[in-house]
């Protein structure tokens, strides 16, 4: 399975973003993607995951990021508005699948300036 993210960059406080993720591979058995991220030097932390149970959010994140899956084309995207610089870090995708197993992107960064 490789992944690919795409979309960080520098925004202003208050702005958008738009991260997308794209697998390829033996994505079949991938059942879960999501997004964590990394702001050294804190820990890598969960940020927002979507399988057939649903969605959910880490809770600094609640109501300002939402995570979304287009299936058709193997792609998880998302969307973060009302950034504020302690959204900055590099944002990893994740995919995993139905033995346990994870996999991750390279990772993309997001500079959030105030």
């Amino acid at each position: 399975v490789q992944l690919v993210e795409s979309g960080g960059g520098l925004v202003q406080a208050g702005g958008s973003l738009r991260l997308s993720c794209a697998a390829s591979g033996s994505i079949q058995s991938i059942n879960s993607m999501g997004w964590h991220r990394q702001a050294p030097p804190k820990l890598r932390e969960f940020v927002a995951g979507i399988s057939s149970a649903g969605m959910n959010y880490a809770g600094s994140v609640k109501g300002r990021f939402t995570i979304t899956r287009d299936n058709a084309k193997n792609t998880v995207y998302l969307q973060m508005n009302s950034l504020n610089a302690e959204d900055t870090g590099v944002y990893y995708c994740y995919g995993r699948n139905t033995l346990g197993s994870t996999y991750w992107g390279q990772g993309t960064q997001v500079t959030v300036s105030s």
